[in-house]
């Protein structure tokens, strides 16, 4: 079962290589400012993302496990901690936010 939950900085490094592995570049400073949400399933990060005020920084799931709702799980958390949220975006990943009815 997949569990989300905030980040402990010794957990940084593993969020930074996913973040990496999606091509998104996370400088160490944004973490240590921000929430950082983990997707787990037993002990193993699934997918990460950052929460600087209502603002979803970066949001990435390591390659072999898209698909398969974790990204929206994350989403779902930071929406549970912020009545509102916003995000950034590469055209790309519309979908995404448009499944999860942001306004765009």
């Amino acid at each position: 079962m997949t569990e989300i939950r905030a980040a402990v900085p010794s957990e940084y490094v593993t969020a930074r290589s996913i973040f990496e592995a999606a091509l998104l570049e996370v400088d160490r400073a944004l973490l240590r400012r921000s929430l950082v949400l983990l997707a787990c399933e037993d002990d193993r990060i699934l997918g990460a993302l950052i929460l600087r005020g209502s603002e979803v920084e970066a949001i990435a799931v390591r390659p072999g496990r898209r698909g398969q709702g974790i990204g929206s799980m994350l989403i779902n958390e930071a929406a549970n901690r912020r009545p509102y949220l916003s995000a950034g975006f590469d055209p790309d990943v519309r979908p995404f936010y448009t499944a999860l009815c942001f306004d765009i």
